[in-house]
C-alpha cells in the first residue's frame, strides 16, 4: 500500500470525493452477495466502508477480516445515496469505498461482546481483560470526558494564579481516618514508608513555604474496604490557598465546578445557584444524614443538586479507645468562637470546626476546612486525642515547627474526582470512569495484584512471611 497521511475518521467529511488512508479496528463485517460492508472505528469515531466486486485484491483480504483486527485502509470518501443516509449516526451521510486493505495485526475473539454497555458482564472478567473492555464506546466516552474535565479544572485554577505542584508518594503515616498502605525500605531495613491518603500535610507545608495558591491532581491510597464509590487508589483534585476565610475557599471551588458543568455538560440542570448552605445540625435534623440527596426530581438523570454542609463537630468518640478522635481532619481549625474551648480542653463535644463538605445528589464530592495555623492550638488537638508529647513531636514535630515559622492563615479543599465523574456520567460506580480500576474487593485481576513476591525480595527487605492462624 502506497504511503499516505493518516486521516482520522471524524475528519473524513472534509475529504469528500478524495482518496484517503485511515487506520483503526474492524468493528463489524457484513457480507451481502459480492459486496462486503465494514464498520471501521478509531478513537475519533466510526465510518462504514464497502468493498465493490471490482476491487479484487481488497476483496480477497477483506473476506478474511474479523472484528477487532487492526487494519490500514485506503479508500475513496463518497456521499451515500439519499435513501441510505442515517442522520442520527456519525458519518451517516458518507461511506468509504475501499480500494486497499492492509492487516496490521490480527486479533483473538474477545471474551465478551463489545457492542453492549458491559455492565451485565462479570466484573472480574471485564477487569481481567480491561484493555478490551475499554474499547467500549461508553467507557471511551467516560475516559475522554474525564480528560476534558481535568483539563478544564487545571486551566481554571492556573488562570486564577494557582501553581500545580507535585507532592511525594513515599512519605510518613498521616492521620486521615483510614489504614495506610505500607512500603518497606530496602536500604533501612525495619523502617517503612506510607503511601499518602492525601497530600494534606504537604499542601499546608507549601503554604508555610509562601506559595499561597497550590493545586494538583493527586493520587491517594487508602487500605480500606471498597464500595461502589470507592477504590484503594483514587484521584482527588487537591487545592490550598493562603490569607483566606471559609467563604473564600468555598466560593473559589463553587465557581470552578459550576463553570465546568455549564461548559462541558450543558445538558445538566443545576437545581440552585448559588449553592445552598446548611449546617451539620440542620441537615441531620431534616434529613438524618450529613450528605442528603436534595434533588426535586430523582428520576431526572440530568438534575444536579449541590449542597454545602458546614459547622461540623470537631471531635467524636472513638468506639475502640473510648477517647476523642477527629470527625474529619485533625489539621482543621475550630470556628473562632470555639478557640478558647479548644485551648482549655473544655466543652469538647460542643466544639465546631471550620470544615465544609460539598454534597452532590447524595454523595460527598469534596471537603475541606480552614486549617489550624497556630502550632499550640494544633498541639492541643493531638493532646485531646490522647497523644503524649513524645508522640506529637515524633509524628507532627515538622508541622508544628513549620506553623511556628511564619505560616499565614490558609485553607483548602479536595474533590473526589472519580466520584464527581461517576455522577456527571450517570454511572453506578467509579470503576466505570477509571481506566484501570480495581474490583470491588480491591484486586487487579489483569496484573494479578496483590500477589506474592520473590523470596529474594523479602530477604533484601529484611522481611519474613509468617502464616496467620
Amino acid at each position: 500500500m502506497k504511503s499516505m497521511e493518516r486521516i482520522y475518521i471524524k475528519d473524513l467529511k472534509e475529504h469528500s470525493g478524495k482518496e484517503v488512508s485511515i487506520s483503526g479496528w474492524v468493528d463489524i463485517r457484513r457480507d451481502q452477495g459480492k459486496l462486503i460492508f465494514f464498520d471501521f472505528r478509531d478513537i475519533t469515531g466510526k465510518v462504514q466502508g464497502v468493498i465493490l466486486p471490482n476491487a479484487k485484491d481488497a476483496h480477497a483480504v477483506g473476506s478474511t477480516l474479523r472484528p477487532e483486527w487492526v487494519v490500514q485502509v485506503k479508500g475513496k470518501v463518497n456521499p451515500r445515496p439519499e435513501r441510505n443516509i442515517q442522520k442520527d449516526k456519525m458519518n451517516g451521510d458518507i461511506e468509504l469505498e475501499i480500494l486497499e486493505i492492509k492487516v496490521l495485526n490480527e486479533a483473538t475473539t474477545p471474551p465478551f461482546d463489545l457492542k453492549e454497555g458491559g455492565k451485565e458482564i462479570n466484573e472480574e472478567v471485564r477487569l481481567k481483560h480491561r484493555y478490551q473492555d475499554l474499547r467500549r464506546p461508553r467507557l471511551q466516552k467516560n475516559i475522554l470526558n474525564r480528560h476534558k474535565v481535568l483539563l478544564h479544572v487545571r486551566n481554571a485554577f492556573s488562570k486564577d494564579g494557582f501553581a500545580e505542584i507535585e507532592t511525594p508518594l513515599l512519605s510518613a503515616t498521616t492521620p486521615e481516618g483510614s489504614r495506610d498502605f505500607i512500603v518497606p525500605s530496602r536500604l533501612e531495613k525495619g523502617n517503612f514508608y506510607s503511601l499518602p491518603q492525601s497530600p494534606q500535610q504537604y499542601k499546608q507545608l507549601l503554604m508555610a513555604s509562601g506559595f499561597e495558591k497550590y493545586f494538583q491532581f493527586a493520587r491517594c491510597m487508602r487500605d480500606e474496604d471498597t464500595r461502589g464509590d470507592r477504590q484503594p487508589e483514587f484521584t482527588q483534585l487537591d487545592m490550598e490557598m493562603s490569607f483566606v476565610e471559609q467563604k473564600d475557599v468555598m466560593a473559589m471551588n463553587e465557581k470552578v465546578i459550576l463553570d465546568l458543568i455549564k461548559t462541558l455538560y450543558p445538558e445538566k440542570e443545576i437545581q440552585q445557584t448559588p449553592v445552598p448552605i446548611m449546617t451539620y445540625k440542620e441537615v441531620m435534623e431534616k434529613y438524618g444524614v450529613d450528605k442528603p440527596d436534595i434533588r426535586k426530581d430523582k428520576n431526572n438523570p440530568n438534575e444536579l443538586a449541590f449542597l454545602w454542609v458546614v459547622d461540623f463537630p470537631f471531635f467524636e468518640k472513638d468506639e475502640e479507645t473510648k477517647g476523642w478522635t477527629f470527625s474529619h481532619n485533625p489539621f482543621s481549625g475550630p470556628k473562632p468562637e470555639f478557640m478558647d474551648d479548644l485551648m482549655n480542653q473544655k466543652n469538647i463535644e460542643g466544639i465546631l470546626t471550620t470544615q465544609y463538605d460539598l454534597v452532590l445528589n447524595g454523595s460527598e464530592i469534596g471537603g475541606g476546612s480552614i486549617r489550624n495555623h497556630n502550632p499550640e492550638a494544633l498541639k492541643t488537638v493531638f493532646k485531646i486525642m490522647g497523644y503524649d508529647d513524645e508522640r506529637i513531636e515524633r509524628n507532627f514535630g515538622h508541622m508544628l515547627h513549620a506553623l511556628g515559622s511564619g505560616t499565614p492563615p490558609h485553607g483548602g479543599m479536595a474533590w473526589g474526582f472519580d466520584r464527581l465523574m461517576m455522577i456527571l456520567e450517570n454511572e453506578p460506580n467509579i470503576r466505570e470512569v477509571i481506566a484501570f480500576a480495581k474490583t470491588g474487593e480491591g484486586r487487579d485481576p489483569m496484573m494479578g495484584a496483590p500477589g506474592k513476591v520473590q523470596d529474594k525480595q523479602l530477604k533484601e527487605l529484611g522481611l519474613k512471611i509468617v502464616e496467620g492462624k
